[in-house]
């Protein structure tokens, strides 16, 4: 966001988008390229060296299907955070990652928790609820998309389906509400109208002078009537027609 308080674009908001999606791609890459597993690289919770998964868990995906389903969620996210948060998106990833890692390490079952998902849920959380405590216009439709789009992610919260680490989802809806509540993000001021200024007294303002203290509508008086119409005028430009360029 510009020093005024509007949503500029910059290169960054693409960058790094694109560069997280290489990012995981490139470590699937090397798993099948060199006939490795990184899984154990991935969450193990309330082992010591399951520890390590808190920072690496992101970039590890078990199958195509899985990094795939991960990698336009990321991509999308990361960008509205980008945009629309930009002073504090390097927090929110950073701060998101640790927390909702450790958070699935206290919680999680005894397997090895792996993947962006965890992420994913930070980000979505983070947009939905800053955006509907900002009350500004453009950062509440931010949030209602992300419900459109994403909203059945809500359901990946609970144990619904076998294979999912619906405990890294929770750990990342969970860290996203709070870091909302947490971080402070610089919003544009909202737009006020004349009506809502500190300033203004309704006996000057030409529309309201109308209406009486019940609403009711009143006749200026003449005076009065003569200064209004002094503010407005009808400027009629007379051009004489050529009757010779005329076609019928």
């Amino acid at each position: 966001m510009s020093e005024k308080g509007h949503f500029k674009f910059s290169n960054s908001i693409l960058i790094i988008p694109l560069l997280a999606m290489i990012l995981i791609w490139a470590v699937y890459w090397l798993e099948l390229a060199f006939g490795i597993n990184l899984n154990e690289y991935g969450v193990m919770p309330r082992k010591l060296s399951g520890l390590k998964g808190v920072f690496l868990s992101p970039f590890i995906h078990g199958s195509l299907k899985h990094l795939y389903n991960n990698t336009i969620p990321l991509g999308i996210l990361l960008t509205a955070l980008w945009y629309f948060y930009r002073g504090v998106a390097w927090r929110i990833v950073i701060y998101g990652i640790l927390l909702s890692g450790f958070l699935t390490w206290l919680i999680g079952r005894t397997s090895y928790h792996i993947g962006a998902s965890g992420l994913i849920y930070v980000l979505a959380s983070f947009i939905f609820f800053k955006g509907i405590f900002s009350s500004y216009y453009r950062l509440i439709a931010l949030s209602l998309i992300v419900v459109f789009i994403y909203g059945s992610l809500l359901w990946y919260i609970f144990p619904v389906k076998d294979g999912i680490s619906w405990e890294g989802h929770l750990s990342g809806f969970v860290t996203g509400l709070f870091l909302a509540f947490l971080v402070k993000a610089k919003t544009p001021d909202p737009k006020k109208f004349a009506w809502e200024q500190d300033d203004f007294k309704e006996e000057d303002d030409p529309f309201l002078r109308h209406f009486d203290e019940e609403g009711n509508f009143i006749e200026l008086p003449e005076d009065d009537r003569n200064n209004a119409d002094e503010d407005y005028g009808v400027n009629y430009i007379y051009k004489p027609v050529d009757k010779n360029n005329v076609r019928e």
